[in-house]
């Protein structure tokens, strides 16, 4: 079992390094840098409110359910930092390019990650065409903090899922 643990976490660092190793392309940086907000606190959470002021009563559900996925989803992403306390990549790989001033909680799972998929999911459910633009910039978001030296793949792919469910799962309980 240890030895599986072992080749998941070497793959999970040669993933990592291969993404994070173009930190210093400036077309890269300042995208990633952009998109990766679209998962934080200050975008997510404005959008959701402004989602839920403007939507017209018969979508009013979506965003409600965005906007609980969106809050609910948090619990497990706070509770797993706490039971699982996985160090940052840019703390434990040598090499590793990073921003000034990175965070400082646990790695795992990806809170903007989760939060961005959560956000997306019920409206992807809602109208499918919407995934053509939803779903990459998500996969964007996740990315960017892989980029940015903050996270590690299975960090943002644990987030995505998390995400996503949580997403889902209001999105049932609201809608059907």
């Amino acid at each position: 079992m240890m030895r599986w643990i072992n080749v998941f976490y070497g793959f999970d660092c040669h993933v990592f390094q291969t993404v994070n190793r173009h930190f210093d392309k400036k077309l890269l940086n300042l995208f990633f840098r952009v998109v990766t907000h679209f998962g934080g606190a200050d975008i997510t959470i404005a959008a959701t409110f402004v989602l839920l002021i403007i939507s017209p009563r018969e979508t009013r559900l979506i965003a409600i359910a965005s906007a609980l996925a969106l809050s609910a989803s948090h619990i497990p992403v706070h509770l797993a930092k706490r039971l699982l306390p996985r160090k940052r990549p840019y703390l434990m790989l040598e090499k590793t390019k990073f921003p000034a001033n990175p965070l400082q909680d646990h790695s795992f799972p990806s809170g903007h990650t989760t939060a961005i998929f959560a956000v997306v999911a019920p409206y992807v459910l809602f109208l499918p065409q919407l995934s053509f633009y939803l779903i990459p910039l998500g996969i964007c978001v996740g990315i960017s903090r892989i980029y940015l030296g903050l996270h590690y793949p299975s960090d943002v792919i644990a987030g995505g899922i998390l995400g996503m469910g949580t997403g889902v799962l209001c999105f049932c309980l609201l809608w059907m």
